[in-house]
């Protein structure tokens, strides 16, 4: 019976680190072009004299 209690217990921590692993390339493939400002310095700045 121990050995079918470490068994599950084994599965479930695999199934944990498949998950965290999932978790953190979904995190990291998100938003990785939003964050590039190459464009930012074509901006121009127009003051009105008013």
């Amino acid at each position: 019976m121990l050995r079918h209690i470490s068994e599950r217990y084994a599965r479930g921590f695999g199934a944990a680190l498949i998950a965290v692993a999932a978790l953190v390339l979904a995190a990291n493939a998100g938003p990785a072009r939003a964050a590039d400002t190459g464009q930012a310095g074509q901006v121009q700045q127009v003051h009105h004299a008013g």
